[in-house]
């Protein structure tokens, strides 16, 4: 099953400077394992999305459609083939 993952400019670097990423991903499809298939490919990125215990980095947003990731099942988020997710880091200041 095949979803895009669509990264900002400043992820880009880590995925070969690619502005979407296709990644294939056997059996049941989520979050976690679309994260877990880019690390083969790219292993810098996916240690920018997910912190040393697997969890979604606090200043890492996540969309599926209009969707945060985190209003919905965080990484165990259910994922169609064809679907799109979009990362979105925080931003802060003042």
């Amino acid at each position: 099953m095949g979803v895009a993952v669509k990264l900002p400019t400043v992820l880009r670097p880590f995925a070969g400077g690619a502005e979407r990423v296709e990644v294939e991903v056997a059996g049941e499809v989520t979050v976690g394992k679309v994260f877990a298939a880019l690390e083969v490919e790219h292993p810098a990125l996916r240690r920018r999305l997910t912190d040393d215990q697997g969890a979604l980095r606090r200043h890492v947003n996540v969309f599926l459609g209009n969707d945060n990731v985190r209003d919905l099942k965080a990484l165990d988020t259910p994922l169609a083939d064809g679907d799109e997710l979009l990362i979105l880091p925080s931003v802060a200041g003042g």
